[in-house]
C-alpha cells in the first residue's frame, strides 16, 4: 500500500499491540509525538487505523485509544493435516475471527466455510496453509508448493478454495506447532528449543533465539532423513527412521509381541498408552522400547543442537508415559537436557499457522514492516 514510512511503522505497532495510544505507538515505533499524529491520521483516513476509546492517565488527562480499523482486513491459517483440516481466520492483531475443522478429504469446503465466516467486506491480506512437508521454493524464495507427493496432492485439492489474488505462503506444520509451543505452550520463556514431534511421521522444529529455523533448503528437522540403519552389514534406508519410530511400526511392534492371554491386541496408539497406564505388561514393554527409541532421536537432537528443552508432541509423542523413558535415555546417551510434554494439542499447528499469517499481512500491508509478537 502506497503510506508514508512512520505511517507503516506505526501500523505495524498497532498491530502488535492490538490497541494503543499516541504515546504508546511513539514509544514503540521510535517516532516523535508529531510524527506519530500524521501517521495515525494517515492510517485513520485509509481506515487501517479507528478511534476505539479513551483511557485517564495518571494526571486524570485522557487519551485517545486506536486499535484496527476495518480496512486491515484479516488472514487465514490453514492446518493440512494427515486425517484433519483445521482453519483459522484471524484479524491483523490476531483476534480470532472464524475457525472450522473438518476432514483432510473435505478440506476445500472447510476452507470455504471458514472464509464465508469473515467479515463482509474485510479484504484478505494473506494465506499460510501448514502441509507435513518440506516447501519447495520459488526463485525469489517465497514457499509455494510442497516438495514431494506427502503434501502435493492435497494441497492442490484444497487450494481451489482460496482466493486467487491473495498471497499464499506454505510453511512446515512442525515449525508451525514449534511456534505455538514458543508463545503459548511448554516452552513459553524459553529462546532456545526444539519441538520433536513423534506421530504417523517425525519431525523437529527448531527455535534459536526465538526464531524458528527453516535451512537453506528449507528442511531444517527433517529427522526423518537421518542415516538409519547404520552399522555394519546395512546400509541407511531413505526415511527408514521414520517408518521405525512412526505410529505404524508401533502398532506392527506390538502385533508382535502381543500374547494370547494379553487379551485384544490394541489397534491405536491411543489404546496401546492407555493399557500402558493401567499396568499391562506388555504393552508397558512395547512403550518402554518405543520410548527408548525416542530417547535415541532426542540424543541426537541434543548433540547438534544441545537446545536445552525438547518439547514432545504429535499423536505418540504427547503420552506422558513416555517422557520418564525419553529422558532417561537421553540421560544415559547425552548431556542434560529438560523433557516435557506439549501442551498446545491439536490446535498447536494451526494456532503457529495464524502467527505467521498475521506477521504476512501486516507486511503485506506495510510493505515488509512487521513487529515480532
Amino acid at each position: 500500500m502506497n503510506l508514508s514510512e512512520s505511517a507503516r511503522a506505526v501500523f505495524a505497532v498497532l498491530a502488535a499491540a492490538g490497541t494503543a495510544t499516541r504515546p504508546q505507538l511513539a514509544a514503540g515505533a521510535g517516532l516523535s509525538k508529531p510524527t506519530v499524529s500524521s501517521a495515525v491520521a494517515e492510517l485513520e483516513a485509509a481506515e487501517l487505523a479507528a478511534h476505539s476509546g479513551t483511557v485517564s492517565g495518571g494526571t486524570g488527562r485522557s487519551a485517545a485509544v486506536y486499535g484496527l480499523g476495518p480496512a486491515a482486513g484479516a488472514v487465514l491459517a490453514v492446518d493440512l493435516g494427515p486425517t484433519h483440516t483445521r482453519v483459522r481466520g484471524c484479524a491483523l492483531d490476531g483476534t480470532l475471527l472464524a475457525e472450522g475443522t473438518g476432514s483432510r478429504a473435505a478440506a476445500a469446503d472447510t476452507v470455504r466455510k471458514a472464509l464465508d465466516a469473515l467479515p463482509v467486506g474485510a479484504p484478505l491480506r494473506a494465506i499460510v496453509v501448514a502441509v507435513g512437508d518440506v516447501i519447495a521454493q520459488d526463485e525469489e524464495g517465497a514457499g509455494m508448493h510442497p516438495a514431494t507427493a506427502k503434501a502435493g496432492p492435497a494441497f492442490d485439492a484444497m487450494a481451489v478454495a482460496l482466493p486467487p489474488d491473495v498471497p499464499v505462503h506454505l510453511e512446515n506444520n512442525v515449525n508451525c506447532a514449534a511456534l505455538a509451543e514458543l508463545h503459548d505452550g511448554a516452552a513459553r520463556g524459553r529462546q532456545t528449543f526444539g519441538y520433536l514431534r513423534i506421530g504417523v511421521g517425525i519431525g523437529l522444529g527448531i527455535v534459536i533465539g526465538g526464531q524458528v529455523l527453516r535451512g537453506a533448503n528449507g528442511a531444517a528437522g527433517e529427522v526423518a532423513r537421518l542415516p538409519y540403519p547404520w552399522d555394519e552389514g546395512r546400509e541407511p534406508r531413505q526415511e527408514a527412521l521414520e517408518e521405525r519410530i512412526g505410529s505404524r511400526s508401533l502398532l506392527h511392534r506390538a502385533a508382535q509381541a502381543w500374547q494370547d492371554t494379553d487379551g485384544p491386541c490394541p489397534g491405536t496408539a491411543e489404546r496401546l498408552f492407555a493399557l500402558a497406564e493401567e499396568g499391562h505388561a506388555t504393552a508397558g514393554t512395547v512403550v518402554g522400547r518405543h520410548a527408548a527409541d525416542v530417547g535415541r532421536l532426542a540424543a541426537a537432537v541434543a548433540a547438534v543442537l544441545d537446545p536445552g528443552l525438547i518439547v514432545l508432541g504429535g499423536g505418540t509423542g504427547t503420552y506422558p508415559q513416555l517422557v520418564p523413558g525419553v529422558r532417561a535415555e537421553l540421560a544415559r546417551l547425552s548431556w542434560p537436557t529438560e523433557v516435557v510434554s506439549s501442551t498446545v494439542g491439536d490446535s498447536g499447528t494451526v494456532a503457529g499457522a495464524s502467527r505467521f499469517a498475521v506477521e504476512r499481512g501486516i507486511q503485506t500491508v506495510t510493505g515488509g514492516t512487521s513487529v515480532k509478537h
